[in-house]
C-alpha cells in the first residue's frame, strides 16, 4: 500500500505558501512539540519529525518542485528518505534553531563521556586471620584521569575550537541527489571539537598510568570467596566520565586442623585416656590466646565438647560462633610393671576382665606398633599434636 504524506497540511499552509510562510509555521510547530517541551510524550516526538520532515521538502526548491508533480511517491523514487532520528533532526537544522529561537535545544555533545573500567583483585587471607581481620596493601597499576586537564584531553587554559570538517557537529552528512549518509567525523572523532593544544601532562589521551598503593581492610569472620566493592578505585574515567570500581575477592588458606561451617569452628583434640575418665582442665593454644578447656569425668571417644563464643564473628551480624572439639581418646602404647599391676588392680575394682587388659597379645601388638611408630617420617607439628590432625 502506497503511503501518502500532506506536507502542507502537516505545516497547515497553503500549496502556494512562500518560504517565509513555511519557515514561520514550522518554527510556531517545532515551538510545540519539540521532545524538549514533551519529555516523555512519543505523539509530540513523532509529530516533531513530521513536520521537521514537511519542512526540510517544502523549504528546498528541487524536492518541493518534485514533490508537487510526483507526490510522496516520486520523492520516494529519487531516494529521499527522511530523517534518521531525533538527532538527525537537531544536526541538519541547528543553524535553522540558532536562528529561530537565539539558542539550540539540543545539549552539545562536545566530549564523548567515556567512563573508567572496573578493577579486580585477589587477597589471600591465612585462617587466623579469620579471627581478628587484617589489613592488606594493595598494589595496583591502573589508568587515572589526568588531574591537569581533568580528563578533557586538552590544555583548559588554551580552549578548544569547532572542528573544521564537520563544523561542531560530529558528522559528515553526505548527499547525491536526495540520498543522504551521515558517518562520524573523521578528524573529530565525533566530538565536534578539536584542541587548541593538547595537555602537556597526559598529552591529550586525558588519562595516564600510575602505581597506586591502596589500604584495603579485612572484616574478621569474612567467608571465602567473599567479594568487596571499593565504589571509584577502578580505572579513571574521560570526558567527564565516572570512574570504574574495584572489587576484592578474598581466598582463605585452609587450616592443617580445623574446619569452619558457617561461624563455628570444627576440630579434634587428643587426651589421656585417665583424663577421659576422671575428667580434667587443658590449656591449648587457640589463635593468640591460651584457651582452658574442661573435660568432664567419663568423656568418650567422639564426645564433641562445645566452648560458648569461641567460634568466628559474622561480619554482616556480629553474631558469634563456637568451638567444637571432638574428642579422641590416646591410650599408652607401653605401661611399666607398676603399671599394669594398677590397671589389673582397677579392672578388679569395677569389675572389668582383667584378662584382657595387657595380656600377651596385647603386648605383641604394642611392640609391634612401637616399631611401625619408630619408623614414621614425618613428624607431628604443633598443632597436630594437640588436636590430632584432620578428621577423617
Amino acid at each position: 500500500m502506497t503511503i501518502y504524506k500532506d506536507y502542507y497540511a502537516i505545516l497547515g499552509v497553503p500549496r502556494n505558501a512562500t518560504l517565509e510562510e513555511i519557515k514561520r509555521a514550522y518554527r510556531r510547530l517545532a515551538l510545540q512539540y519539540h521532545p524538549d517541551r514533551n519529555p516523555g510524550n512519543k505523539e509530540a516526538e513523532e509529530k516533531f519529525k513530521e513536520i521537521s520532515e514537511a519542512y526540510e521538502v517544502l523549504s528546498d526548491p528541487q524536492k518541493r518542485a518534485i514533490y508537487d508533480r510526483e507526490g510522496y511517491a516520486g520523492l520516494r523514487g529519487h531516494g529521499y528518505r527522511g530523517f534518521e532520528d531525533i538527532d538527525d533532526i537537531f544536526r541538519t537544522f541547528s543553524d535553522l534553531f540558532q536562528e529561530f529561537f537565539g539558542f539550540s535545544f539540543e545539549e552539545p555533545s562536545r566530549s564523548p563521556r567515556r567512563d573508567g573500567a572496573d578493577l579486580s583483585a585477589e587477597i589471600l587471607l591465612d585462617f587466623e586471620d579469620l579471627f581478628k581481620g587484617k589489613d592488606v596493601d594493595l598494589e595496583l597499576e591502573r589508568w587515572e584521569t589526568c588531574e591537569n586537564c581533568q580528563g578533557l584531553g586538552y590544555d583548559t587554559r588554551a580552549g578548544i575550537i569547532d572542528c573544521p570538517q564537520c563544523r561542531g557537529r560530529g558528522k559528515i552528512v553526505y548527499t547525491e541527489g536526495f540520498f543522504r549518509v551521515s558517518y562520524t567525523c573523521p578528524d573529530c572523532g565525533g566530538r565536534g571539537y578539536q584542541y587548541k593544544e593538547k595537555c602537556p601532562h597526559c598529552k591529550g589521551t586525558g588519562r595516564f598510568r600510575r602505581k597506586r598503593l591502596l589500604k584495603i581492610s579485612i572484616p574478621p569472620g569474612v567467608e571465602d570467596g567473599t567479594v568487596f566493592r571499593y565504589p571509584g578505585e577502578g580505572e579513571g574515567g574521560i570526558f567527564g566520565g565516572r570512574p570504574g570500581d574495584l572489587y576484592i575477592r578474598v581466598k582463605v588458606k585452609p587450616h592443617p586442623v580445623f574446619k569452619r561451617e558457617r561461624n563455628n569452628i570444627y576440630g579434634q583434640m587428643k587426651i589421656n585416656f585417665i583424663s577421659a575418665i576422671l575428667g580434667d582442665r587443658i590449656v591449648i593454644p587457640y589463635f593468640g590466646e591460651n584457651l582452658e578447656v574442661t573435660i568432664p569425668p567419663g568423656t568418650q571417644p567422639e564426645d564433641e565438647i562445645v566452648i560458648k563464643g569461641k567460634g568466628l564473628r559474622d561480619w554482616k551480624t556480629g553474631q558469634v560462633g563456637d568451638l567444637i572439639l571432638k574428642v579422641k581418646v590416646e591410650l599408652p602404647r607401653e605401661v611399666s610393671s607398676e603399671g599394669k599391676e594398677l590397671l589389673k588392680l582397677f579392672a578388679e575394682k569395677e569389675g572389668l576382665d582383667s584378662n584382657s587388659l595387657l595380656g600377651d597379645s596385647s603386648r605383641k601388638a604394642s611392640k609391634s606398633s612401637s616399631k611401625a611408630d619408630s619408623g614414621r617420617k614425618k613428624k607431628e607439628g604443633l598443632w597436630e599434636k594437640i588436636f590430632g590432625g584432620k578428621e577423617s
